[in-house]
């Protein structure tokens, strides 16, 4: 299967403003592109590329005063097939966990294990460890956690969704994580591209699409509370502790975001 991929981006900057971007493939599905994933600006901008310490692809420029835009599009090979699930995968007792997994047992900006650690162990402390635990925090963020576009906000931690029971996917995303980790199971905050493949189209606007990854016998395996079922066609962008790491943009300076369109879509 063949999926398009890509971006349109547009600000108006009031004056010059450093900004840093992750808004690539992240390097693990690089071999999967049919063609590079380079990302273009109009007007045409010096941008330097790097790889943060959490592995994933980024850029920094500067960019000047006025109108900026910032596309992509390309093409992604992908099996087609259905996530695959492993119930039997156990959990790792946390003295046998790699050294590197062990930062995402750790609270963080938007993940407040202190305050939902009485409340992870309270609800899912009685399922079975590993893989069905797991999954049972998802269901419950799917099953108690309203979905809603008007709920977005850049400041709101897991802690608030929690209490609120409303939130956007990245805000689902980051309770599950936080609700792992409180149960001693690594996590991590994932971002990418998922279009409707396999399933009924979604009438609301294609967007990017936020997710988690939990450390599971010997490996990280993808979760995703907000739909709940294993996908078709996830494309992995970031990676990091939560979204402070996975930002598609930061600005360091005044902007005005003035056009945002994204596209996931099988080709063919």
């Amino acid at each position: 299967m063949l999926i398009r991929i890509g971006y349109d981006i547009r600000f108006d900057f009031p004056g010059p403003t450093p900004l840093l971007l992750l808004l690539f493939v992240h390097p693990s599905r690089c071999a999967d592109l049919e063609r590079p994933d380079r990302l273009r600006s109009a007007p045409a901008l010096q941008i330097e590329e790097f790889l943060d310490g959490f592995g994933n692809r980024c850029a920094r420029t500067l960019a000047p005063a006025g109108p900026l835009r910032l596309s992509a599009d390309t093409l992604v090979r992908d099996d087609g097939l259905p996530e695959p699930a492993f119930p039997e995968l156990r959990q790792h007792p946390v003295s046998e966990l790699p050294v590197e997994t062990l930062p995402f047992l750790l609270g963080s900006r938007y993940c407040e294990t202190d305050l939902l650690a009485p409340v992870a162990w309270r609800l899912f402390g009685a399922c079975p460890e590993g893989w069905p635990r797991v999954q049972a925090v998802c269901d419950w963020v799917h099953e108690h956690i309203r979905f809603g576009y008007e709920h977005a906000r850049a400041d709101k931690g897991a802690w608030e969704v929690f209490r609120d029971r409303r939130g956007v996917c990245r805000d689902m995303a980051h309770l599950a994580v936080a609700f792992c980790r409180c149960l001693h199971i690594p996590a991590r905050y994932a971002s990418g591209y998922l279009g409707d493949i396999g399933i009924p189209p979604d009438p609301l606007p294609m967007d990017f699409n936020a997710w988690f990854e939990a450390y599971l016998g010997g490996a990280w395996h993808t979760f995703d509370p907000r739909h709940n079922t294993r996908r078709i066609g996830r494309v992995l962008m970031s990676l990091g502790r939560d979204a402070t790491d996975t930002a598609l943009t930061t600005a360091f300076g005044r902007n005005n975001l003035t056009g945002f369109r994204v596209i996931t879509e099988e080709v063919g």
